[in-house]
Parts: C-alpha cells; sequence; structure tokens
C-alpha cells in the first residue's frame, strides 16, 4: 500500500484552536489511525479516540492478560456490531404497547459464525453476546509443512449453513492465507459469497488486499489496517500471538 495512505488522528479531526507555537510537538500529533481501506468492500471501524486507546492497550506487551481478554473483548463487540450493520433487512410492521402500528425492519434470513480456530473462538462470545442461540461454526487450519500451504485439517459447521448468511471470526489476517483457504471450505459448502462477512481485528494491507482481491462479493469488517509485515510475515506493529495472549499460553 502507497505511504501516502498513512493518516494520524490529528488528521481526521477538526482543527481547534492552539497555543502559540511549541518546540514540542502534541502527543496527539503522532498517534497513528489505521490505513484507509483499499477496496469498497473492506470496512474500517471509525477511528474515534476510544477506538485507539483500546487497541493501544491490547499491543502494549506490558498488558496482563485479564486487561488483554477484557479490552479485546470490548473491540470484538463493536466489530459484531458493525458486522450485523452489513447484513440485509427487511420491512416489518409491528404494533406498540400503545396500540401504535410502526413499521421497522428485521433481519432477512437466518445468521451463523465460523471461528477460523484457535484465535477466532475469542470473538464467539461477543458475537452471542448480541445474537442469543447463534450456531457458531468452527474450522481449523495450519500450515502444511510439506507445501507451506494452509491446509485444512478439521472442519464443523451447520448442516444448513448454505442456506445462512455466515460471520467469519477471525482477529488477525496477516499474508490472509488461513481466512482464503476458510472462505473456501465455506464456498465448498454451498455458501454464496455475497453471504459471508468476515470480522477481523488487525490486518496488513498486504493481506487484506489479496483477500478483497480474492473474494470481490465478500465484506470486510476491521478494527485497523497495519502498516505491513516483516520479514517473517508478521503484522507490524502488530500486537504478538493474538490467541497465545488471550488464551494464556505466550
Amino acid at each position: 500500500m502507497s505511504p501516502t495512505c498513512t493518516t494520524t488522528l490529528a488528521d481526521s479531526e477538526p482543527t481547534l484552536p492552539t497555543a502559540p507555537a511549541s518546540t514540542e510537538a502534541s502527543p496527539k500529533d503522532a498517534v497513528r489511525i489505521s490505513n484507509p481501506p483499499c477496496k469498497d468492500t473492506i470496512t474500517v471501524l471509525p477511528q474515534t479516540s476510544q477506538l485507539i486507546a483500546l487497541l493501544t492497550l491490547i499491543r502494549d506487551r506490558k498488558t496482563q492478560r485479564g486487561d488483554f481478554v477484557f479490552y479485546s473483548n470490548r473491540i470484538i463487540r463493536l466489530l459484531v456490531e458493525e458486522g450485523l450493520n452489513h447484513l440485509p433487512v427487511v420491512s416489518h410492521p409491528i404494533e406498540t404497547p400503545l396500540g401504535t402500528p410502526y413499521t421497522g425492519v428485521k433481519f432477512q434470513g437466518k445468521i451463523c459464525g465460523v471461528s477460523i480456530m484457535r484465535a477466532g473462538e475469542s470473538m464467539e462470545q461477543g458475537l452471542r453476546d448480541c445474537c442469543r442461540s447463534v450456531r457458531i461454526g468452527k474450522i481449523l487450519i495450519q500450515r502444511d509443512e510439506e507445501t507451506a500451504q494452509a491446509k485444512l485439517f478439521y472442519d464443523k459447521l451447520p448442516e444448513d449453513i448454505a442456506d445462512r448468511f455466515v460471520l467469519l471470526l477471525d482477529p488477525m489476517l496477516a499474508t490472509g492465507g488461513s481466512a482464503i483457504k476458510a472462505v473456501e471450505v465455506l464456498l465448498s459448502r454451498g455458501v454464496p459469497e455475497d453471504h459471508i462477512l468476515f470480522l477481523n481485528l488487525i490486518a496488513s494491507p498486504e493481506g487484506i488486499e489479496k483477500f478483497a482481491e480474492m473474494f470481490p462479493k465478500l465484506r470486510v469488517v476491521t478494527a485497523f489496517v497495519d502498516e505491513g509485515l516483516d520479514d517473517k510475515s508478521y503484522i507490524t506493529p502488530g500486537l504478538g500471538d493474538f490467541g497465545d495472549r488471550y488464551f494464556g499460553t505466550a
């Protein structure tokens, strides 16, 4: 992604009256916010001070596991709520307790969640908090040591998944290999591409662009598009191994 896409909180907010210029830069001026989406099908959460503060806490290597889980769950809830905004709705007339007719909406069709094990399982509770009794499937994808390609090792999905809108859950999108393989599994089970929403906390620009190009009808909702990948294909600045930090196995 071009360096010109880099923005800061100061770039995204109105300019306020300031005191005479100082030789010291304001800390806010240096705050990094997400790179902008490279495709129309990618939605990045609004880069509010609250979201950046939450992301800062989970990025910090000093953050203890309890706090990491708590603040990660807050971001996950924001992602789920935004993801639900992209599901289709139909008109739904009701009557209020005052006997007054009211025409609102309801979701069109059934939904389910699918987590990419193991880190994606951290996002399941956030989905359940928003959607009571939601069905959740699982996909386990690991790297094949012989081919170095993502390989499906296990899946357990609802039998009627082809008839549902699917929220695919994985907090980190680096090279995109696991997410791409997971989508291929869903497509092979009859899920239409435009019935899949991928929810993600942090993505690399390389991974999210590759993913969006392969699946142009699929909606991605992420909290942050980071700077890039290092020589080991880790997201940078990143936050380390999300699954290890969330489940306490680091």
